[in-house]
């Protein structure tokens, strides 16, 4: 059932042209993600949907009665809401329907054949079960813990940071769970473990979603579909983010022999053209027509049909790749750091060596101290305690910030500040527009002002910018932060090339795996873990043994409760006058019945013996002298092991 249908939407601002023509359709309990370079119109959809904007020519159809939410960029709460109050505020309806169904249940106790009170019953049971809002209450708490919360659940809302305040605003969203939620870019501002909360939420409850995302690792995990925005139309793909790589290959394929065709096609047509016959040329117009619409599809095909090989090629050649590398330059020695802030360890003796070619991301909850032992290694502040040894090397930094670039200037001021149009890369001569042609900037963008780019055009620049630096070791804070995926992967491209090496903080788990070959884990109280693993399967096992934990925390709860509850034993000193009887008496039992089954054994062997006596007779004797042997034998164990116990008192 389509909960959202859009027919034929265009939308144009001024001379841009966003959308042409385009179909969309979203299902019920569909997870559908929306993905393409920056500015080419995904946001724009996204409210086009919530109805925030109007399309230029198309019909939006979505039913009254669907209820649609959107995750704001910048949410807004009133003053004296507290974080707690802010997430139950989107819950109020949910409650309501609860107490409700509670008080007509209370009625129907004794008016079991109201049929309206029943009709009602049934439908607030069906409205609470489609939310899964029977513990709302328990669900809040747990929120709370997961988002990291808790701590600053009764400040007032609107005093938290920006991240904070979306991470109130999107707990308080599913747990309401609206008809169709849709997230812009839900990632951002959470750790890794934020996230998997947030998947394992999104999965468990059977959301209908739509979202748009760069975290391709959350995107395999939860789409059901992926759309992707290219050249003003949509190409719809089932599956999650790898399933979307196979089937954009697939399309490119085809598209590469259809295009082949074509020429062929195109080369028979030429010659028929120039055989130049003016009757048959007035005849056959449309054939003619026919040719020089051949001949301007030929000419855009090859393009879009590169585009797309280039794409899938840097997902090809540089995902799951492995490499060993020569390490011998030293360029940090770290030795008994210690690092703090008031009430907080961050770094609490952490010990390493990083060489000229290790690649390592710093991963790790948010708040735990990976921004600071950047800081800590360029200088910027000092350690409480510790060595850190440095050698002789240039570094190139990336901040959150962007703190390299002026809003004042242009990109090709920027890039070229001595004047001219070309630039230094890597100690390579290029012209600035045939570099920055790389990140995906059109030429028109070389004279405007920093100032005026979005956050995500700025990133490009800022690490476009550092990578013409010919440096030794780049150390990136959250670098791929408001990047599309496709300039995520030029990203990845050019540091898997890097010669130097490479320290980075993220929480993009797909990015850590392409890049990463070391990990330094900042597990919170100070504490930092180095790994050799790639942080997925370090994830992966870090899950199985927090279950295995809590497997055995509540089976030592339960054999503690179980113990608990044993009836006070007066101990034992000596054996029960019953099991003294049993200790001396069954060795002597237990002799004679092996006798007794050893003689029937003859017997069964004998025809004589088993003919005089029967053979029916004999097994059945056989039969229950046994069984009287196995009881008496299991008797005489269990006094003997009490009899031993007791000797070793």
């Amino acid at each position: 059932m389509a909960l959202i249908d859009l027919f034929h939407i265009k939308k144009q601002y001024d001379i841009k042209l966003l959308l042409d023509d385009i179909d969309f359709h979203l299902n019920e309990g569909e997870r559908v993600t929306i993905i393409g370079q920056n500015g080419c119109g995904k946001s724009t959809l996204m409210k086009i949907i919530t109805g925030d904007e109007e399309p230029t020519e198309g019909k939006r159809v979505i039913d009254k009665s669907v209820q649609i939410e959107m995750l704001q960029q910048h949410p807004k709460f009133e003053p004296g809401l507290s974080v707690r109050q802010a997430i139950e505020s989107e819950l109020t309806e949910l409650k309501e329907a609860k107490r409700d169904y509670d008080e007509i249940s209370v009625k129907l106790a004794t008016d079991f054949d109201n049929s309206e009170l029943l009709k009602e019953h049934e439908q607030l049971s069906n409205y609470i079960d489609h939310h899964n809002a029977w513990n709302l209450d328990d669900k809040v708490e747990r929120v709370l813990q997961e988002f990291k919360l808790k701590e600053y659940e009764d400040r007032p809302a609107i005093t938290l940071s920006g991240g904070e305040q979306r991470r109130v605003a999107l707990a308080g969203l599913i747990l309401k769970k609206p008809d169709v939620l849709l997230l812009d870019e839900p990632t951002n501002h959470l750790d890794v473990y934020m996230v998997e909360f947030l998947e394992e939420m999104l999965l468990k409850e059977k959301f209908t979603l739509l979202f748009i995302s760069h975290d391709r690792h959350f995107i395999d995990t939860i789409a059901t579909r992926v759309v992707e925005v290219d050249n003003q139309k949509l190409v719809s793909y089932n599956g999650g983010y790898m399933r979307y790589l196979e089937q954009k290959e697939a399309r490119m394929k085809s598209m590469q022999k259809s295009h082949e065709n074509l020429l062929r096609l195109l080369k028979q047509e030429e010659a028929w053209l120039a055989k130049g016959v003016r009757a048959r040329e007035k005849r056959n117009q449309g054939r003619k027509k026919r040719v020089f619409e051949l001949r301007e599809e030929a000419k855009t095909n090859p393009t879009l049909i590169r585009k797309m090989m280039i794409e899938l090629e840097r997902e090809k050649k540089h995902f799951n790749r492995e490499e060993s590398v020569a390490r011998k330059k030293m360029l940090f020695e770290i030795e008994h750091l210690y690092y703090s802030v008031p009430g907080k360890k961050l770094i609490e003796d952490f010990t390493t060596r990083i060489l000229q070619k290790d690649k390592i991301a710093i991963v790790g909850v948010n708040g735990a101290g990976k921004s600071t032992l950047l800081k800590l290694m360029l200088g910027r502040i000092k350690p409480d305690s510790g060595i850190i040894k440095q050698g002789d090397f240039s570094i190139g930094y990336f901040d959150q910030h962007r703190e390299m670039l002026s809003d004042e200037k242009t990109l090709i001021e920027t890039f070229c500040p001595d004047g001219g149009d070309r630039v230094e890369v890597q100690g390579k001569n290029m012209h600035v527009y045939g570099y920055l042609k790389s990140f995906l900037f059109p030429k028109e963008f070389l004279d405007k002002k920093v100032g005026v780019l979005s956050g995500g055009e700025k990133n490009r620049v800022a690490l476009a910018l550092l990578l013409t630096k010919k440096v030794d070791c780049l150390i990136l804070d959250e670098p791929t932060n408001d990047l599309d995926i496709q300039t995520i992967n030029i990203l990845e491209e050019k540091l898997i090339n890097f010669p130097g090496a490479i320290l980075f903080v993220s929480h993009d788990r797909y990015f850590i795996d392409k890049i990463a070959s070391k990990l330094f884990i900042f597990k919170g109280n100070g504490v930092v873990e180095e790994s050799y693993q790639s942080y997925t399967e370090y994830l992966s096992i870090e899950k199985e043994i927090k279950e295995l934990g809590d497997i055995e925390s509540e089976s030592a709860k339960a054999a503690a409760k179980q113990e608990e509850e044993k009836p006070k034993v007066k101990k034992q000193t000596k054996l029960s006058y019953k099991q003294q009887q049993d200790f001396d008496k069954l060795p002597a039992e237990i002799e004679a019945l092996e006798e007794k089954i050893d003689q029937l054994n003859h017997c069964l062997q004998d025809p004589e013996c088993y003919q005089e006596r029967g053979l029916t007779a004999i097994s059945e004797e056989l039969s229950k002298v046994e069984e009287e042997y196995e009881e008496k034998s299991e008797r005489y164990l269990e006094v003997l092991e009490i009899y031993e116990e007791l000797q070793e008192q």
